[in-house]
């Protein structure tokens, strides 16, 4: 059986309307692949300090199921939305 994978993902939103054509876009391309919300916003803390306000956690069957919805042309549409409205980090990462 194959490790899960997972996108990781800590932003700061720079145009909120942008991003949220962003969210309205992901979700054909993380339902192709049976992505899997774990962490979607909410409430954070940040005890060693952070400049990002927004986090997701998104889990994946596999690692490569991860890379190709990420590679997916659903995904990357989508992608320019996000990079064009928020700054921060996204990780694709192999787990347990």
């Amino acid at each position: 059986m194959s490790k899960k994978g997972y996108w990781v993902v800590m932003l700061t939103v720079t145009d909120p309307d942008g991003y949220q054509r962003y969210r309205d876009a992901i979700g054909d391309a993380i339902s192709r692949y049976d992505g899997r919300y774990l962490v979607r916003g909410g409430q954070v803390t940040n005890p060693e300090g952070s400049e990002f306000d927004r986090h997701v956690v998104v889990e994946f069957d596999s690692y490569q199921t991860a890379l190709n919805c990420y590679q997916s042309p659903a995904y990357q549409t989508a992608l320019r939305n996000r990079l064009a409205a928020s700054t921060g980090h996204f990780a694709i990462i192999e787990g347990a």
